[in-house]
């Protein structure tokens, strides 16, 4: 008998798991018109926190790792801002108070849960029509010479010096104040154009700027942008998600009646090139099959720069009305060839997390079943740190209920990984927020390793321990 009991206890082992599974698995909720969070402006604060915890834990169950937050629409804050006033979103009216600081909110409810958050900034929308009411405190306001009314929009002219150094105030601002994981903005940096079938412009935008010029304004936009959220904090990671095709006609045999780069001033293939982004996530939301190729597009974004290209993905267009008959298998292979494809770090975001929340198509479960098997690791930023974290003390005993670990706290931790190996093969189980310091895993594992992870992603080696 006690032979059998010493059977059971962990001890140290030189056994070397393999890496963690990396993965970055995101999901935008935006807030414009409603969108994804709140459902409708005028929520309750009790209402509003309920709806963002549901989100969250879906999240959590499926295993996705980082959340895109959309924090500024249009000139507004979803945070308590010095610089800009409420957003309507939430209450309806803009510059009234919720009650309380949805950034902050999701922030302290998403790290509980393991999942990163990167606050999404409009750079230079002011207002996504020309009827919504403003408050005395609102950019259209304050400084209505630097607004160019187009189409249905107000715009914050990107050609001035006063639009872009606000904008860059305004996310500073946030890296500062907040215990963000990334900085976003969006493919909004001029406005879509207004074109007539013939592919000539209906109006243009009023500022009087040659299309080179805007690509001025806004590569230097995007530059500053990058170094001084890096200065601030090197671990805050910048990403865009631009326009999914560069150039009509690039690659070879893709098509598009929009020109980012002549049209909306976005040189992203720059971007990438020059590391002005930790990752560029391009809007990939067509089918893999046609003109405009989810596969070719990717492999040739893949190629543009060493920096990740986690491609975004419609799940929203599953049985849409936009893509009338798109299964949700469309996005699980979609999924697969973010995995397989060039030679980047895996990942992909979700457009968006609503699609995820009704469930579109069955794609919920699939993705459980097939496509997140297991936890994962945001992969890291090597090129922006060397150094790796020491590595926990571990701990473990059989009971009943399976094995318990337990680790010492590491200095400069953000997160634990837990991986543990049943029979043969290694499996990532979970990963943690740095306030926790034990798990119990179900059934008998052979062997259980736990690495510390820092804010840049990057792992320690891991401490194991295995059945004597």
């Amino acid at each position: 008998m006690p032979k059998n009991t010493q059977a059971q206890n962990y001890v140290p082992s030189q056994e070397r798991p393999p890496v963690v599974t990396r993965e970055f698995r995101g999901a935008w909720v935006a807030s414009v018109y409603n969108i994804d969070w709140p459902s409708s402006s005028g929520l309750s604060r009790s209402s509003q926190q309920s709806e963002l915890r549901a989100m969250l834990d879906q999240m959590a169950k499926i295993k996705l790792n980082a959340i895109i937050f959309q924090v500024r629409p249009n000139g507004d804050a979803l945070y308590k801002s010095g610089i800009e006033p409420w957003s309507p979103w939430l209450t309806g009216t803009m510059g009234k108070s919720p009650g309380y600081d949805p950034l902050a909110f999701c922030i302290a409810e998403a790290h509980a849960r393991g999942i990163e958050v990167h606050a999404w900034f409009n750079p230079f929308r002011a207002s996504p029509n020309l009827t919504m009411q403003t408050s005395r405190d609102h950019v259209c306001r304050t400084h209505p010479s630097q607004i160019c009314n187009f189409k249905t929009y107000r715009w914050m002219n990107p050609a001035s010096s006063f639009t872009r150094q606000r904008a860059l105030s305004v996310i500073l601002d946030v890296t500062r104040r907040y215990d963000i994981d990334g900085i976003h903005i969006d493919d909004y940096f001029y406005p879509y154009p207004d074109l007539a079938k013939n592919g000539k412009h209906k109006q243009h935008f009023p500022d009087g700027k040659s299309p080179s010029q805007r690509r001025g304004y806004v590569d230097s936009f995007v530059q500053d942008m990058y170094y001084s959220v890096k200065k601030a904090k090197p671990w805050v990671r910048v990403g865009i998600s631009p326009f999914g095709i560069w150039r009509p006609g690039v690659p070879s045999g893709t098509t598009a009646g929009v020109d980012a780069y002549e049209h909306l001033a976005a040189d992203s293939r720059k971007w990438l090139q020059k590391g002005w982004c930790d990752y560029l996530s391009p809007q990939l939301y067509w089918r893999i099959e046609g003109p405009q190729s989810y596969t070719r597009l990717l492999s040739w974004w893949r190629q543009q720069g060493s920096r990740p290209v986690w491609p975004g993905i419609a799940t929203a267009r599953i049985k849409s009305t936009e893509d009338p008959g798109r299964p949700a298998s469309e996005i699980i292979n979609q999924v697969n060839l973010s995995r397989t494809t060039g030679n980047n770090y895996a990942g992909h975001v979700h457009w968006s997390m609503k699609s995820l929340r009704q469930n579109r198509g069955g794609i919920v479960s699939l993705l459980e079943k097939k496509s997140y098997t297991s936890d994962a690791l945001v992969p890291p930023m090597p090129w922006m740190s060397k150094s790796q974290p020491l590595s926990p003390s571990l701990k473990a005993s059989r009971s009943r209920k399976g094995a318990k670990a337990q680790w010492s706290s590491v200095r400069g931790a953000y997160k634990y990984a837990v991986q543990a190996r049943y029979g043969k093969n290694w499996f990532t189980v979970k990963v943690l927020p740095a306030s926790s310091k034990s798990m119990t895993l179900a059934g008998k594992p052979e062997a259980i390793a736990v690495s510390a992870v820092d804010r840049y992603g990057t792992t320690s080696a891991p401490t194991v321990v295995s059945l004597q």
